[in-house]
């Protein structure tokens, strides 16, 4: 069940099931013709504002589901599915190389973070074999 609670302090209440209940006194406004929850001491929290993902980011998703199609038996070779996505076979190998990276390589890549001197062909044509 889902209530707004105007007044009162923001706490957590447990039941006998194992369930949590959390109050948050919030109020909704409409600004802008937009709905915007308010805080009691008036704060409004920021919307996220999604970013279009990266050429790199793309790629290390592209380089995931291009892994994935080959190990379900979707397509049977790299060649195959070249054919199939009208690309050339390096370009899908080299983007499969990609799932072979550094978990901390992936969460730079998808947060965004990665140094601008590290360049997606780097990372997709000799991926670190170790992983420091």
């Amino acid at each position: 069940m889902t209530a707004i609670n105007v007044n009162g302090a923001a706490d957590v209440i447990p039941s006998s099931d194992g369930k949590l209940t959390l109050n948050i006194p919030i109020q909704i406004r409409r600004r802008g013709g937009c709905k915007r929850i308010t805080l009691p001491n008036g704060e409004t929290g920021t919307p996220h504002k999604p970013q279009n993902p990266t050429s790199i980011q793309l790629a290390l998703a592209r380089g995931h589901r291009w892994l994935a199609m080959l190990e379900s038996g979707e397509v049977t070779t790299i060649r195959e599915l070249a054919t199939r996505e009208g690309v050339d076979n390096s370009y899908v190998s080299r983007m499969i190389n990609l799932t072979m990276l550094s978990p901390y390589v992936v969460a730079a890549i998808l947060n965004d973070t990665l140094p601008d001197n590290i360049t997606l062909l780097e990372l997709a044509a000799d991926p670190p074999l170790v992983w420091e």
